[in-house]
């Protein structure tokens, strides 16, 4: 959920408008804040001064992230070995080339380009 945004002037016709602030957007009101949670330390959680803070978000602690590694990633756990010749630019993966065709097609590419 958006909670913050650059914008320029609002009253601006051009897509480059200066200068640019960071401005509410609609996650940052209401109950929007108890849709998400914010990841603190078990210290700090435990800590008094933290609830006199008043925060909308529940706070949750972290644990267990220390020993975390990419083999411990459920899609992407893959770490090949990546070779860039110098001279042709030709990359390979684990030895093997990797060779793709441009593509012909790029769907949603250009969907929502204004300017």
């Amino acid at each position: 959920m958006i909670a913050a945004a650059a914008m320029g002037d609002p009253n601006a016709s051009i897509p480059t408008p200066q200068p640019v602030h960071y401005r509410p957007m609609f996650g940052s009101f209401g109950k929007a804040l108890k849709t998400s949670v914010t990841f603190v330390s078990q210290a700090a959680l435990e800590n008094p001064a933290v609830a006199a803070l008043g925060l909308s978000k529940p706070l949750v602690a972290v644990s267990g992230c220390r020993g975390v590694q990419k083999s411990d990633m459920v899609h992407n756990g893959a770490t090949p070995e990546i070779t860039v010749d110098p001279e042709t630019y030709v990359v390979k993966a684990e030895g093997v080339d990797l060779v793709f065709e441009p593509a012909t097609e790029l769907p949603l590419a250009q969907r929502y380009f204004l300017f």
